[in-house]
């Protein structure tokens, strides 16, 4: 890990000194922290972790420690959407696996490698989503669609694909 965010932009660092500031430099609120970054960078970058570490006086390891911890924080990338395909038991035996592979297929990604080239779609697979009456579900950006199948999946990516919303994030971010 790089020393103390050695490497970070001006306005990386202003952003995460806002962030920090917003929770007063608090230790314990090292989550809401680390939540409040992936919000604006959609992944915790590692000289990031390594800077908020340093400025609230916390191991880099235990930094880390928490970012690896849970499920949600990721340190790899993500797409503008992050799609999760549902492959608990009642999704599973309504053909979960169906869609997951139409959506993989139609995007390009892999479970190694889930992520579009062009940042926008991000592909995951989770044990339950916790509606299992709606089966089979995937969500995108944790909105939920019900009833999915591989024609609506695609539909959907589609639909995303073409969005203005997209096309101008896209633009914006480069």
């Amino acid at each position: 890990m790089k020393q103390g965010g050695e490497g970070l932009e001006a306005k990386d660092q202003k952003i995460l000194d806002e962030i920090l500031e917003s929770h007063s430099y608090d230790q314990t609120a090292v989550i809401g922290i680390m939540q409040d970054i992936q919000k604006v960078y959609r992944y915790l970058p590692e000289e990031m972790l390594c800077y908020i570490a340093k400025k609230l006086h916390l191991s880099e390891a235990k930094v880390y420690g928490v970012a690896t911890f849970y499920e949600n924080f990721s340190l790899e990338p993500k797409g503008k959407y992050i799609i999760k395909i549902c492959d608990g038991t009642a999704c599973h035996v309504r053909q979960s696996t169906a869609i997951l592979d139409e959506i993989r297929g139609f995007l390009g990604v892999t479970g190694a490698k889930p992520t579009t080239e062009d940042m926008m779609f991000t592909v995951e697979t989770v044990s339950c989503l916790g509606a299992c009456g709606l089966a089979p579900v995937c969500t995108v950006n944790d909105v939920v669609h019900p009833a999915m199948t591989p024609e609506k999946a695609r539909a959907l990516i589609q639909e995303l694909k073409e969005s203005p919303e997209a096309g101008e994030e896209a633009n914006d971010e480069n």
